[in-house]
């Protein structure tokens, strides 16, 4: 188990909160996923820490990404931090694993500035700060639902937090937290808490067969002092959307079409690097033969309909935020972002999964090496996966589809 490190470069240190914010398109943004991808696998081998390459992303104030550049941001549409997130996932699906919290809580954010907590926070993101995430607790309560133990209990002129938060992505690399917790009286609350705040302990003990550097363990909140303006009660809330969570759900699948890129990747190095084939193939050079070229080229189909997939997915979501920018949220642009965000995962998990396995069919037996850690594909898309049942989420989208049976709205959709 490891304690949460606070050796990496914080607000005034590394330019954080000086430097300009990379925007879309621009070389420092290409730069920054060179580097990001330049150390991928000596992190992936334990020769490297994930934390050094948030501290990159930190210091970038590349956590700003979606503020609009008047205010300090990078300017970035939502197309944009998507296609970011692609990016990232190509070179290293651990990173942008450990920003979804964070780019999650931007986006809410910006549809709530008008509430004074919700800019002070955002100010923080604007100084380079990243924000993580507590809701998911272990228990008998139904997995997804917001009814967990955490409590939020009054203390002083403010309240105490008291807690234990599980699969808690990103809060190990983060400066604060957002915790989702319950007062006495029943009443659901959001506390802002800094990680550095007596009482908070963030162990790196996530033991998953992928996304192992994710540091997707534990959040121990003990007697946490709570300021009365770091709390927001679910009340207070301004914009309540229909879908609150189709947002982090197509992150996920974004993750997952960006290794898949990674894989076509591989795929096409391993042919190209091979200088002999079986005895019995079509061509005695492996990069001419038909059958390996047919394999390429299929994987790096399945790549292109992922991305579109996704990218048509944020079409919609991104229509559904301006809606509830502008006025009260359309429910039908909601409902429609939800059902592509799940149809998309659906198929992009599938696809994602075969392509990692046909991903040995072109490199032979030596592509089973644990030197070429080619594996890791496979188990970082299950891994990304699994909290989201395919089973589950194809079956809500047929019963819609059949029946006209409307989606569940809580997590997951």
């Amino acid at each position: 188990m490891t304690v949460i490190d606070r050796t990496g470069p914080r607000h005034g240190e590394s330019g954080i909160g000086e430097a300009e914010v990379p925007g879309p398109g621009s070389p420092a943004l290409s730069r920054l996923v060179e580097a990001i991808a330049a150390g991928a696998e000596a992190r992936d081998r334990g020769e490297g820490r994930a934390g050094e390459a948030i501290d990159l992303l930190r210091a970038a104030r590349l956590g700003a990404f979606r503020l609009p550049r008047q205010d300090g941001g990078g300017g970035a549409s939502l197309t944009d931090l998507f296609e970011l997130v692609l990016d990232l996932a190509e070179a290293d699906s651990n990173i942008p694993h450990i920003l979804r919290n964070h780019f999650a809580f931007v986006e809410k954010a910006l549809r709530t500035a008008d509430n004074p907590k919700y800019a002070r926070w955002l100010g923080h993101v604007r100084d380079g700060r990243i924000i993580g995430l507590g809701v998911s607790e272990l228990g008998i309560q139904n997995i997804g639902l917001n009814d967990g133990d955490t409590r939020l209990e009054p203390s002083g002129t403010g309240y105490v937090l008291n807690g234990r938060k599980y699969y808690s992505t990103g809060n190990f690399y983060s400066d604060f937290i957002l915790v989702n917790a319950r007062t006495p009286d029943g009443r659901t609350a959001s506390a802002f808490v800094p990680t550095s705040s007596e009482g908070v302990t963030v162990d790196d003990d996530w033991d998953g067969i992928g996304q192992r550097l994710t540091a997707s363990g534990t959040t121990v909140l003990s007697r946490v002092p709570v300021a009365r303006d770091d709390v927001l009660f679910g009340a207070d809330e301004d914009v309540r959307l229909p879908f609150r969570a189709t947002f982090a759900q197509l992150y996920l699948t974004a993750i997952v079409a960006g290794i898949l890129r990674a894989v076509v990747a591989d795929a096409a190095a391993l042919v190209a690097g091979r200088e002999r084939n079986y005895y019995h193939a079509v061509a005695a050079r492996p990069a001419d033969d038909p059958l390996l070229q047919q394999v390429v080229g299929r994987l790096s189909s399945a790549a292109y309909v992922a991305e579109a997939a996704v990218l048509r997915a944020v079409d919609a979501l991104d229509a559904a935020f301006r809606s509830a920018v502008a006025g009260p949220p359309d429910q039908a642009l909601f409902v429609e972002a939800a059902l592509r965000t799940a149809k998309s995962k659906v198929m992009v998990d599938e696809l994602a999964l075969d392509a990692a396995t046909r991903l040995f069919e072109v490199g032979g037996a030596s592509a089973i090496r644990a030197g070429n850690r080619l594996d890791r594909h496979w188990r970082n898309i299950r891994t990304l996966s699994s909290h989201n049942p395919n089973a589950y989420k194809a079956r809500a989208i047929g019963d819609h589809a059949v029946n006209g049976t409307p989606l569940p709205t809580a997590a997951f959709f």
